[in-house]
């Protein structure tokens, strides 16, 4: 795309700025996973889809071949730890967590799948890097930057002067409130666990510091570096990672390898709530992905996953969303109005207004009404407008013909020869029999579109409407 200049949005400096990578022949992004303690529900499903979003624009800009993309599977978590003990005690740790976890995350790789997003080049499991966790916390030891006390090894905060420059936080925030008799072993209450020991009774990995398994924020900076190098280019998550999680990762990574910086840039998408109230197993809101694809447990009915996905992005990413039945209808009807007009045509490429309103920080709702412009010009007969929509969803992560073709597939038999009837019957002027077909195709749940091609001839385009 030559000169294109991308814009984002970087927490740690707290302004938009143009998107310069360390080489344009490897631009790397790590975006932090689920834990697949259960499956993943639908909070998980944005940071996924927006940040699939710029992995596509970014190989669009840089070229497929030029991008770099991790995002992480935590399976190290005490729960799913104490369960893999109990229910294989017989095996390894980690092969007991494996089996643990392998529904769960199975479940995960096809609910994505079924988002329209694309496979990262690596999606490391926690698990596999306790190795090199336990290098990263040696030599945050070695530099004294961390510490053992009372069975653990702890992040001496005090020890990194700019601590708090991605939350905004500093060492006198994470006072209030602190716990002494738990706190007590600390140098700082803020300090944070990098190794924690484990009884006989608990899971657990052999370590210079006794039997024991790692904290949660040290296993990012371990495959961050493992697969993108001690300083890459984008980190991004969701807003609630922002403190501790990745203030956390950047403390550990920039301490270990003396850089400046982790990552250049960190992009965080706002919250989700569900028809207006924050999620919650309490309020009995709480919804996997795998319930909104594959059961009735929201709306009454199953949701495909591109309609899912632009459900997520019609709001911008950094805002928060209010997940609704009534945002899935909307998305849904605009979805298939894009598709109704869509034409496929190998080689086209994406609309280039649509590209470049997601270069500005990816501006969806901009690049849905630019799209919006090439759709009603494909309406209008446009074959090349056609050709170039089909091109853009797909760009954009989504199908050509998705919605309309499980449409058709509960289409009343005979429905083709009364829409050729029908227009016949319109090219003969007969508009009494073509308004009784019309209408009949409706009370069996058939909407017509009538449009004239490039050549000036009278068409029609049905689907089935719920």
């Amino acid at each position: 795309m030559g000169q294109t200049t991308l814009k984002l949005h970087n927490t740690l400096t707290r302004a938009k700025e143009d998107f310069v990578p360390i080489d344009p022949n490897n631009v790397r992004m790590y975006v932090c996973g689920p834990t697949v303690y259960d499956y993943a529900h639908i909070g998980n499903a944005r940071p996924v889809i927006v940040f699939d979003l710029l992995y596509r624009l970014l190989r669009h800009v840089y070229g497929a071949d030029h991008v770099t993309y991790a995002r992480n599977i935590t399976d190290v978590d005490d729960k799913i730890n104490a369960r893999a003990v109990r229910d294989y005690p017989g095996l390894p740790l980690n092969e007991a967590i494996r089996k643990v976890t392998e529904k769960t995350a199975d479940q995960y790789f096809k609910d994505v799948a079924a988002l329209g997003t694309l496979e990262p080049d690596h999606q490391p499991r926690a698990t596999d890097f306790i190795p090199e966790m336990q290098s990263l916390i040696s030599t945050l030891i070695g530099s004294r930057h961390a510490y053992e006390a009372a069975g653990e090894v702890l992040f001496d905060v005090g020890s990194m002067p700019d601590y708090g420059k991605l939350s905004g936080r500093n060492l006198e925030d994470n006072l209030a409130g602190a716990r002494i008799a738990v706190d007590a072993h600390k140098k700082n209450p803020a300090d944070f666990v990098l190794w924690k020991q484990s009884s006989a009774e608990e899971p657990g990995w052999d370590s210079p510091w006794g039997r024991g398994r790692p904290g949660w924020h040290i296993e990012c900076s371990a495959m961050s570096e493992r697969y993108l190098g001690q300083v890459f280019d984008i980190h991004a998550g969701g807003l609630d990672l922002i403190f501790p999680h990745h203030e956390n990762e950047i403390a550990q990574s920039r301490c270990a390898h003396g850089t400046p910086v982790m990552a250049n840039y960190w992009l965080h998408n706002g919250f989700l709530q569900v028809e207006g109230q924050k999620m919650s197993k309490s309020l009995g809101n709480f919804i996997t992905m795998h319930e909104l694809l594959e059961t009735d447990t929201f709306g009454g009915r199953k949701w495909p996953g591109e309609v899912l996905r632009l459900a997520m992005l019609m709001t911008h990413y950094r805002e928060p969303i209010d997940f609704s039945v009534k945002r899935l209808e909307e998305a849904e009807q605009k979805l298939r109005d894009w598709q109704r007009a869509a034409k496929p045509r190998p080689g086209t490429p994406p609309e280039p207004s649509v590209v470049a309103e997601l270069t500005d920080d990816l501006n969806f709702h901009r690049a849905s009404v630019a799209l919006d412009v090439v759709a009603r010009k494909a309406n209008r007969g446009t074959e090349t407008a056609a050709n170039c929509l089909a091109a853009t969803l797909e760009f954009l992560g989504f199908t050509t013909d998705g919605l309309l073709t499980a449409a058709a597939a509960d289409a009343p038999e005979g429905v083709e020869q009364a829409v050729a009837a029908r227009l016949a019957a319109l090219n003969a002027k007969d508009f009494a029999k073509a308004d009784t077909i019309r209408a009949e195709l409706l009370t069996q749940g058939v909407q017509l579109m009538d449009y004239k091609d490039e050549a000036g001839q009278r068409q029609t385009k049905w689907e089935v409407v719920r």
